[in-house]
């Protein structure tokens, strides 16, 4: 469940798999409807499903400034890819049996944020995972996220732990 890091010609890039014992539709709905989007993603949405919109994205409570980013794909039920600020997220749903098996890329702009980003995804991963599951989400993310950090610190190397939170989630 931890995510692998892999270099990409002066990028980097996470890349979580997670299998789910849900429909491939179920978990695109989650992915991309507003009102399951608002249960475990840390931004909301904001601009047409389409290849090639521009797109907002806000935080709830306004932790940080809103982006801006960019629809590069939109392919029901099986890849939504979009800009998120300077990063490039790739969701990707294949069936698995009875379920599916989501794999999330996010190709990183800068090394350095390698850790702290793979410890956000992670606990995102885990709320989703519980949220489709039906199961109360109770826990605060920054407690959970604080010990991956440092886990995925130490499974990356330092160089990939150079940058810190952003201002707002310390």
């Amino acid at each position: 469940m931890y995510a692998e890091l892999h270099d990409l010609s002066g990028r980097s890039q996470l890349r979580f798999t997670r299998k789910l014992p849900h429909s491939r539709d179920k978990v695109w709905r989650a992915l991309t409807e507003p009102e399951h989007l608002a249960a475990w993603f840390p931004t909301t949405i904001e601009g047409e499903r389409a290849a090639g919109a521009q797109l907002r994205f806000s935080f709830p409570n306004d932790e940080a400034p809103p982006f801006e980013g960019e629809m590069i794909t939109y392919d029901p039920p099986s890849i939504l890819e979009f800009r998120w600020g300077e990063d490039l997220i790739r969701f990707e749903i294949a069936p698995d049996g009875d379920g599916s098996m989501l794999t999330l890329l996010d190709t990183l702009d800068a090394r350095g944020k390698a850790a702290r980003d793979a410890a956000g995804w992670h606990v995102k991963l885990d709320v989703l995972a519980s949220y489709l599951a039906g199961k109360d989400i109770a826990d605060d993310e920054s407690d959970l996220w604080k010990p991956l950090n440092a886990d995925y610190a130490e499974r990356f190397g330092p160089e990939a732990a150079t940058i810190g939170p952003p201002e707002g989630f310390e």
